[in-house]
Formats: C-alpha cells, structure tokens, sequence
C-alpha cells in the first residue's frame, strides 16, 4: 500500500474513534442530566405536596379557633341562662350566692397559703439579710458595705 492511503485511513479511523467517544461522553452527561431533572421533578412535586400540608393545617386550626369560641360563647349564655332561672326559681340565699359566684363566706373558712420560709417564727433563717454578720459594737466607726451588684 501507499503511504498517502495509510495516512487516509489513520485519519478516518481517529475521526470514526472521534465520534465513538463524543457519543458516549454525550450519553454519560445526559444520564445524569436526565437523573437530575428526575430529582427537581420529584423536588418541585414534594414541595407541593408540604405547601398544600400548611394550608390545610391552617384550615384545620383556624377551623378549630372558631369551634372553641363558639363554645366559650355558648357556655357564657348557658351559664347566663342558669343564673337568671336560679334567680327567678330559688328561694336559698346561700345557693343564690353560691351560682352568683360570691364567695365571701367561703373565703374566711379557708386560709391562705403562706409563702415557705426558711426559719421557724420569731428566729431569723439562712436568707436573711444579716445572717452570720457579726453585731458591731458602738465603739467602733461605722464602715459602709462594699456594693452589692
């Protein structure tokens, strides 16, 4: 063969191998083209279905809100509704009192809860603002205290 015909042929098979492997690197990105435009598909259709999750969450509650205020005023009129029948049909003064809501008499029969202390009545306990600071005698200056922060 000819050395000119070598050439030719070196030259069609390098354009032939050419090819070959542009074809493939084109098939190798456009999978993970495909595979990324799959994932975005499935990104945009998850987010629709977390938007359409809120809002009916927030049907839900508001729904709720006005189940519950609707009750809260049923209530007030069923209570207003018992305390004008109680009015007009009893004849107990304490009862009476009692459904209004009065509870003077009550309260002097129940004491109220004291705030727990650390000492006993008539001593001085641990939180006290002079607990373990000696007397000072009269004979000594008056030293003013460091500040307390």
């Amino acid at each position: 063969m000819n050395e000119s015909n070598i050439d030719w042929i070196l030259a069609i098979a390098c354009f032939l191998a050419g090819i070959g492997i542009g074809a493939l690197f084109y098939h190798l990105l456009n999978a993970n083209v495909a595979r990324n435009q799959k994932v975005r598909q499935r990104l945009a259709q998850t987010e629709l279905e977390l938007n359409q999750v809120k809002d009916s969450l927030n049907d839900h509650f508001a729904k709720a809100a006005d189940l519950a205020a609707g009750i809260q005023r049923q209530s007030g009129e069923l209570e207003q509704h018992l305390l004008q029948g109680a009015d007009r049909f009893v004849d107990d003064l304490k009862l009476k009192r009692r459904l209004h809501g009065d509870r003077e008499d009550d309260a002097d029969e129940v004491d109220a809860p004291q705030v727990p202390r650390d000492y006993a009545d008539g001593q001085q306990g641990t939180l006290a603002e002079d607990y373990g600071v000696r007397q000072r005698q009269a004979s000594q200056e008056t030293v003013t205290p460091p500040p307390r922060y």
